[in-house]
C-alpha cells in the first residue's frame, strides 16, 4: 500500500513517539523539595519549591526534560561485572557509562558545584525530614513493576567520593518510585519520597539518587549536602 505524505509523517511521529516512551529515563531532579502544605503531599511545581540540586542542576530548566539536554541528564552505570552492582563509577564524569549523563565530579571545595546557573547545595540536619523529587518518565504507569524503588545513599564525603561500595552499605532510604502526582502527561509526571535524616556526625555527605530500571541496569544523580548537628529546624517539616 502507498503511503501518502500525511499518513508517512504520521507514522514518523508514532514510531518517535513510542521510542521516546521506551527510552526514557529517569534521576534526582530535587534533593531538597519543601510542600508549601506539609499536610498535602504533592510534587508539582505549584505544590512547594527545591532547595537543594545535584551536583551542577541548571535550574532555569524545564522540569522533566533534560534527557533532550546535550548531554543529558541521565546517567547509567557501566558495570565491570554484571552481577556486581557495586562496580560501577558512583557520580557520573560526563565521560563514562552506558548513558555518559552530565558531570558530576566532585568540586573541591564542594559548594563550587552550586550557586550562579546551578541549584543551591542541600543542608540539613539530623532528625530532619528531607524530600527528594524525580520525573517518571514514563515508568510510572500501571504495566511497571510496582516494586521499583529509588534507593537513597549516604556516606561521608572527605576529600573524593566515596566509592559505590561503600555507598552502597551505607543506604539509609528506599522510596517507591511510583510515588507520583497524577497527570496526562506520564513523562513528565512529578515523583517524589521522603526520609528522616539519619543520626551522623556534623559534616560533608556525598547523597546518591540510584535507581534500577531492569536488572542491573542503574541509573545515579548525586549531590552533595551539608549536615548539621540534630537541633530545631522551623523551615522544614520533621517527623
Amino acid at each position: 500500500m502507498h503511503l501518502t505524505p500525511p499518513t508517512l509523517a504520521a507514522v514518523l511521529l508514532s514510531t518517535l513517539t513510542i521510542l521516546s516512551f521506551v527510552e526514557a529515563h529517569s534521576w534526582g531532579d530535587c534533593i531538597d523539595w519543601r510542600f508549601n502544605d506539609p499536610s498535602e503531599e504533592a510534587w508539582g511545581s505549584s505544590d512547594g519549591e527545591c532547595k537543594g540540586y545535584a551536583r551542577r542542576f541548571p535550574v532555569d530548566s524545564e522540569f522533566g526534560a533534560l534527557d533532550h539536554a546535550n548531554p543529558s541528564r541521565h546517567y547509567q552505570q557501566k558495570l565491570k561485572d554484571k552481577k556486581d552492582s557495586d562496580s560501577a563509577l558512583p557520580c557520573s564524569d560526563g565521560k563514562h557509562g552506558k548513558d555518559v549523563g552530565s558531570d558530576e565530579t566532585r568540586e573541591n571545595p564542594v559548594e563550587s558545584a552550586y550557586g550562579g546557573e546551578y541549584g543551591a547545595m542541600t543542608h540539613t540536619r539530623v532528625g530532619d525530614t528531607l524530600c527528594v523529587r524525580w520525573p517518571a518518565k514514563n515508568h510510572a504507569e500501571d504495566n511497571e513493576d510496582d516494586d521499583m524503588m529509588v534507593l537513597i545513599n549516604l556516606a561521608k564525603s572527605e576529600g573524593e567520593d566515596p566509592t559505590q561500595k561503600v555507598l552502597t552499605k551505607s543506604k539509609v532510604a528506599e522510596l517507591p518510585y511510583k510515588n507520583c502526582d497524577e497527570g496526562e502527561n506520564p513523562d513528565r509526571r512529578p515523583c517524589g519520597g521522603c526520609f528522616k535524616v539519619p543520626m551522623r556526625a556534623s559534616g560533608t555527605y556525598l547523597l546518591q539518587w540510584r535507581w534500577m530500571l531492569n536488572p542491573g541496569e542503574w541509573y545515579t544523580s548525586c549531590a552533595d549536602i551539608q549536615i548539621g548537628a540534630l537541633g530545631k529546624s522551623p523551615s522544614r517539616r520533621r517527623n
